[in-house]
């Protein structure tokens, strides 16, 4: 009696590496959410940025609840520690020297000079706390430098009332920022190791 050999359908390669990519870039997005959380509990504490220390303390709140948000949907891609440290010291010395700089203004200008050196901050600090095998880890910097003007800018044309002073930019921004910031994560990090299916641990013996 004959019998015929079962066939194991092969998943297409890039099935496999897009369901992936889609929903690591969906968990990424749900951190749109803490941006303007974040800075509205921000602005609380600390009042309007007006001086050094309100930027200081104001921006540092910001990028630890930034940073932790994101390092947690990163699907352990992200250090939790070293992602938090970096992006707390990137975004406080950021608004400091960024809002110090252009007077405490909040025009247009104003705010996207502001937001390209809170952008260069934020991005050496974030580029060191990227995992060892990220891929061409330094366009991290450039990228980060012109979303947040970009983010600033969109939020400041989206009618929001940006004279108040706020610590970082509005929902309207982050939905920008993160979802442009995400994409260029998905492509530099290093993906996690696949667990292999039931059907090819089967194989394998």
């Amino acid at each position: 009696m004959s019998t015929t050999p079962a066939v194991t359908e092969i998943p297409s390669p890039t099935v496999v590496t897009r369901a992936p990519f889609l929903r690591n870039l969906l968990m990424w997005m749900l951190s749109f959410l803490i941006i303007p959380i974040a800075g509205y509990i921000g602005t609380f504490i600390v009042g309007r940025i007006d001086s050094l220390l309100a930027a200081l303390i104001g921006g540092a709140f910001v990028g630890l609840a930034v940073g932790a948000v994101q390092a947690l949907v990163s699907r352990r891609r992200l250090s939790l520690l070293t992602w938090t440290i970096a992006s707390t010291i990137g975004t406080s010395v950021g608004v400091a020297v960024g809002t110090l700089a252009v007077g405490y203004q909040t025009s247009l200008g104003s705010l996207a000079v502001a937001g390209l050196i809170t952008g260069i901050t934020v991005g050496i600090a974030q580029t060191f706390a990227l995992p060892a095998a990220t891929r061409f880890r330094w366009l991290w910097l450039p990228v980060t430098a012109a979303l947040w003007p970009l983010a600033w800018t969109v939020t400041t044309l989206a009618g929001i009332h940006v004279e108040q002073q706020f610590i970082i930019f509005g929902a309207s921004g982050a939905i920008v920022y993160t979802v442009l910031a995400g994409l260029v994560l998905q492509l530099l990090l290093p993906r996690p190791a696949a667990q292999a299916s039931p059907s090819t641990a089967s194989a394998r013996r």
